[in-house]
């Protein structure tokens, strides 16, 4: 048996600060809209960070608004060991969609709080500004500048639909920082949060050992016929750029479905021209989602995109074109940290298993500078970014647990 084995976190509690977090922005549906940089935001923020300091934590906040609250540690030439998420929400948001990974941070530390217990290692709360990106682009926009990924005056720049820009609203709510972004130690990251897919629920799974976050590439194709009247034009004789873009969306789940069980594609908008109920269309705009957990596979997949436009087009009489709108590389997490969630669910009895996250995260980038996990628990459905997001008390408990049992792993 490890030291801490027989640790756990008060569950009341997390359910407790969720709810009542959940208070701020609350949706007649039972979700949440906490836009980033609001003064539902502020409000969120002061609310957490009043929690912090009553846990005694040391509280700063840097130049993007992320903010870190601290515990010392016993030693203080370590590292600390950092957990959190974000507390922004999607305009149409749940209770749990990062507000689990920051309130699960701030617990773990209240419940060694309650049993007076220290570790070597410093432990810190994080707070990442902005991982959703609808108000102001780009999502993760707080662990992306923390990272070196985006650039902090030109994120500070950023406008959003009503010209107000990231670095006047941080001013506005009070949470312009003055600690500098970046350079910042950090001797390893957990982030807990809900799947927001099915997988754990359909699999009876309590908690998820995440291993990585799949890399995604998106593209608009375009498909280029010839509009004409739908009566007198035959059938082998059309230029039907829909019949193009219809072949095309089968290949995408096609493409998907052979590169099993990471393979994903999406087909999630389109356009037609001149979009008549008697013209063949002449144009279609449509958008692809491709990820998988693996660089290679991400190339074959867009080969085979590629290839397939080519000869759908030669088959159609259309031609189709392909233009890259955005891309993430496959995140692989560190193998110790993936270790300590792994065994501490072990230890704990809770049913786990690996699994790779298809959503981003700040993890994502966090990863880039220090050893990073994440833990997964089941949401009902497999719903999220959604008012009826719903995770059990009994399951977050258990992922928080599980952190627990992680960040004393790594924090001695």
């Amino acid at each position: 048996m490890s030291a801490h084995e027989h640790l756990r976190i008060n569950g009341i509690r997390l359910w407790d600060s969720l709810m009542t977090l959940a208070k701020i922005g609350a949706t007649d549906k039972g979700g949440v809209r906490r836009l980033a940089l609001t003064d539902l935001d502020r409000q969120g923020r002061d609310l957490v960070t009043g929690w912090c300091r009553e846990a005694g934590l040391d509280v700063t906040v840097d130049r993007i608004g992320n903010i870190f609250a601290r515990r010392a540690g016993t030693d203080p030439t370590r590292a600390p060991v950092m957990s959190g998420s974000h507390i922004d929400t999607q305009p149409s948001g749940g209770k749990f969609d990062g507000n689990y990974g920051v309130l699960a941070a701030l617990e773990v530390i209240r419940s060694l709080n309650d049993q007076n217990i220290r570790t070597a290692a410093p432990l810190e709360v994080a707070i990442w500004t902005n991982e959703e990106g609808t108000r102001f682009q780009p999502v993760m926009m707080g662990s992306g500048v923390f990272a070196g990924v985006f650039d902090l005056q030109d994120t500070l720049g950023r406008k959003d639909l009503d010209g107000l820009t990231v670095g006047d609203e941080l001013a506005r709510i009070g949470y312009a920082g003055t600690a500098e972004c970046g350079g910042r130690p950090v001797g390893a990251y957990f982030e807990a949060h809900i799947e927001q897919g099915p997988v754990l629920e359909d699999t009876g799974t309590t908690i998820g050992v995440v291993t990585g976050v799949m890399g995604l590439r998106w593209f608009e194709v375009t498909a280029v016929g010839q509009d004409s009247h739908a009566g007198p034009t035959p059938m082998r004789l059309r230029k039907d750029a829909m019949l193009a873009a219809a072949k095309m969306v089968q290949e995408v789940h096609r493409i998907a479905n052979d590169h099993a069980p990471h393979g994903r594609g999406t087909v999630g908008t389109l356009s037609v021209k001149p979009s008549s109920i008697n013209v063949v269309p002449g144009e279609v705009k449509f958008t692809v989602d491709i990820r998988h957990a693996e660089g290679p596979v991400l190339d074959a997949m867009e080969a085979r995109l590629r290839t397939a436009c080519v000869d759908i087009g030669n088959e159609t009489g259309t031609t189709l074109t392909v233009r890259p709108v955005s891309a993430f590389t496959p995140t692989a997490f560190d193998p110790a940290c993936i270790g300590e969630v792994r065994s501490g669910a072990a230890r704990l009895g809770y049913r786990h298993m690996d699994i790779v996250s298809g959503a981003g995260h700040d993890a994502v980038y966090v990863a880039r500078l220090a050893p990073t996990a994440m833990i997964f628990v089941p949401c009902e459905g497999g719903i999220s970014h959604n008012e009826i997001e719903n995770a059990t008390p009994e399951h977050l408990e258990a992922g928080c647990n599980v952190l627990l049992q992680a960040m004393l792993g790594r924090a001695g």
